[in-house]
């Protein structure tokens, strides 16, 4: 070797592994983040999820953590490379480089392995992403909406990271060659960084500053704004804070110490002891696994959540068919639609049908400020409502209800819980033909399915003469007829089902075409005060009759028919985009937590290589040493999936609950589909944790078997 350039290039064969874990990190991290973002900048996502909505900020959530914790193992693998390049540059200073040559060497490396890396990974990003959601499209699901399309400006957010990375490798090298003294250098990677002991309640109390942070976190905002009449600002997020706090203290405490008491804790001594003096490694890397985790079973949950509990809703509904229209519109008569039911061979049972009103309501309008302050002021003509008499809900419904004159009663699924829609002491119903007014008081909740179906449309039951007072004179334009009808052999009516859906929509006329947030009443009200009606504005969905197949207009379009074996069959189609986005998210979110943990059982097996070479000529047996492997490695897969586990249930249950303070039918039983979701992940990880295993032990030449230690 006659140069300082082939004494690095035979250095930097000699540590291939090294370079190779870095470009896989950086390449891996680059990868996952680009596929991620490329997917939630997707068009095609974007229009599905709707501006500010709870899918939308969930998503973006995840995101943070996918960022924090690929940023976090690329500064870590870093480090990593590091501090075994030390060595390398402390051989260099022996053979005397000055700072400025070595400055150079290394930084082209950097510069060729950075760069590379993270434009390779940038550039695999959106073939991955499309892979896997034409992997989606073929064997799951495959609608008009999936067609994928990706924003070029989605990149910025990969630009952003790799930029990070670079920074900090550069930044990281910068360091090393400040360092002069050669020996410090060259050991550096022999170095430990243990960490002090803890006391036996720090565990304890970062359980406690766990559940304090999930509560203060979820809580203070609501009373915040209760207290202060105001949308909580985002800095109130930091009251999430302790329950990092405690996460760290519980894997601290995890590491040091252990959960065993007496004599039991000195079992593990010796492993016990390695992961304690790597422990800032050891604690990091769990703390970035445990988030990660519980970011990818949120996803996960998404899709149960909504398609069970869907599902269960549809299966609930006392009536196959249902749909509503107003009476000026041209619509399929009862004869039209039996003359379809039996071209299609469909028998049609209990068909029944009603006449609906719609009026306005007075109340408090909600004013918000540009500082997120909030007060009302009372409107005459605050809003819709669809109103029925007790006689034709009684039809309707089954039931035998008797409203009083000058009452009401508001009528609610089963599932939902009471106080959201009571009025107030008195509410004022006007005609919106006549301007005839009624004042009515709440009498009582009443359940149905079918009539408490959206969140933006509410039945409320008059007596039958306070109906027939106040609807006289009312134009049809705002009456509505409702229908319910049975079929024989319901989940054999696809066909049927299909071809009415379109026919019902085929004969709305486009006046019709508005999303089920549109208030007739609230734009009359705006344009009578001078003002332009926010629904003109902007829309928070946009509905159209052409994509009457969507997920869009099935969900949002103001008369979408409820019919049982159409919602049945097409549920999945219906919610195509959410259920892959977060399936894909959820699947990002494990590939990274599987590289993450791999790597860090990688560097276990290099780090302590010295150490069950020596415990070896001490005489440790085979078993000894295969158990303190087991030990370790099972500490880094086992803590961070059960603790993230278990928060993310935890925490998930929690948000039912507090969401309508109960839990429904419904969402049992999403929860259970949760629960098999967690068990099947379970056993997936703890097959890589196998793998992993197996691949340490061999890096250690600890080739124990499992039908040897039986024999021991």
């Amino acid at each position: 070797m006659r140069n300082l350039r082939e004494v690095s290039a035979a250095l930097r064969r000699r540590n291939r592994r090294q370079y190779t874990l870095l470009v896989l990190c950086i390449f891996v991290s680059v990868l996952l983040i680009t596929a991620y973002v490329c997917m939630m900048r997707s068009p095609t996502v974007l229009t599905i999820l709707p501006e500010g909505g709870d899918s939308r900020k969930q998503v973006m959530m995840i995101f943070a953590l996918a960022v924090v914790g690929c940023g976090v193992f690329t500064a870590y693998a870093s480090s990593l490379f590091f501090r075994y390049k030390s060595r390398e540059a402390g051989i260099l200073m022996a053979l005397g480089a000055s700072r400025k040559q070595i400055r150079g060497l290394l930084f082209r490396e950097l510069a060729a392995v950075a760069v590379g890396s993270c434009v390779a990974g940038a550039i695999s990003g959106a073939p991955l992403a499309w892979c896997i959601w034409q992997l989606f499209r073929l064997f799951l699901v495959d609608t008009q909406e999936m067609v994928l399309s990706f924003d070029p400006k989605a990149y910025l957010f990969t630009a952003a990271f790799a930029l990070y990375t670079i920074l900090a490798l550069f930044l990281m090298g910068t360091k090393l060659v400040r360092r002069t003294d050669i020996m410090d250098v060259v050991n550096e990677q022999r170095k430990s960084e243990p960490i002090r002991d803890v006391k036996p309640w720090f565990g304890p109390l970062g359980i406690g500053f766990l559940f304090a942070g999930g509560l203060g976190g979820y809580l203070v905002p609501r009373l915040y704004e209760a207290l202060f009449s105001a949308y909580p600002p985002a800095w109130l997020s930091i009251f999430y804070l302790p329950l990092i706090i405690g996460l760290y203290m519980v894997l601290l405490h995890t590491v040091i110490r252990g959960w065993r008491s007496g004599k039991n804790r000195y079992r593990h001594i010796i492993s016990r002891s390695m992961m304690k003096f790597q422990g800032r490694q050891t604690v990091n890397s769990m703390l970035v696994l445990t988030v990660l985790i519980a970011g990818a079973y949120f996803a996960a949950f998404y899709t149960p959540t909504m398609s069970a509990g869907s599902t269960y809703r549809v299966d609930q509904r006392p009536v196959d068919y249902a749909f509503r229209y107003c009476e000026d519109q041209n619509m399929l008569t009862k004869d039209e639609i039996e003359a379809m039911a039996s071209k299609d061979s469909v028998t049609i049972t209990d068909w029944k049908d009603a006449e609906t009103a719609v009026l306005a309501h007075d109340g408090n309008q909600q004013i918000t400020d540009d500082s997120g302050k909030y007060h009302y002021e009372y409107r005459k003509l605050l809003g819709e409502g669809n109103y029925i008499s007790e006689s034709n809900f009684n039809k309707m419904t089954g039931q035998s209800v008797q409203i009083q004159p000058g009452k009401l009663a508001v009528v609610l699924s089963k599932e939902a819980a009471n106080g959201d829609s009571k009025p107030s002491d008195t509410l004022l119903l006007t005609n919106m033909t006549t301007r005839k007014t009624l004042s009515v008081s709440f009498q009582e909740y009443l359940r149905d399915d079918m009539l408490a179906y959206s969140n933006f449309i509410t039945y409320y039951v008059l007596d039958d003469a306070d109906y027939k007072t106040i609807t006289d004179g009312l134009v049809r334009s705002w009456r509505e007829t409702i229908v319910f009808f049975d079929v024989k052999d319901v989940m054999q009516t696809y066909d049927f089902a299909k071809g009415l859906y379109n026919s019902i929509v085929d004969h709305f006329s486009p006046e019709q075409e508005y999303e089920d947030a549109y208030d007739r009443v609230e734009k009359i009200a705006a344009e009578e005060a001078g003002e332009t009606y926010w629904g003109d504005e902007t829309s928070l969905v946009k509905v159209s009759y052409r994509d009457r197949g969507s997920a869009l207009f099935k969900m949002h379009w103001k008369y979408a028919p409820q019919f049982r074996v159409l919602d049945r069959n097409d549920l999945i189609a219906t919610y195509a985009v959410f259920l892959m986005l977060f399936i894909f998210i959820s699947i990002v979110c494990f590939a990274a937590v599987l590289v993450i943990s791999h790597t860090r059982c990688l560097t276990i097996a290099l780090n302590n290589r010295q150490i069950y070479d020596d415990l070896r000529h001490l005489g440790a047996a085979p078993n000894y040493l295969y158990c303190s492997i087991r030990g370790q490695i099972s500490a880094v897969f086992g803590v961070p999936g059960l603790i993230g586990t278990l928060l993310t249930c935890i925490c998930y249950v929690m948000i039912l609950y507090l969401n309508d303070n109960q839990i429904t039918q419904s969402e049992i039983s999403s929860l259970v589909v949760c629960l098999c979701i967690v068990l099947g992940i379970s056993a997936g990880i703890w097959g890589f944790y196998r793998f992993t295993l197996r691949k340490v032990c061999g890096m250690l030449n600890v080739k124990t078997a499992g039908k040897e230690l039986s024999r021991q």
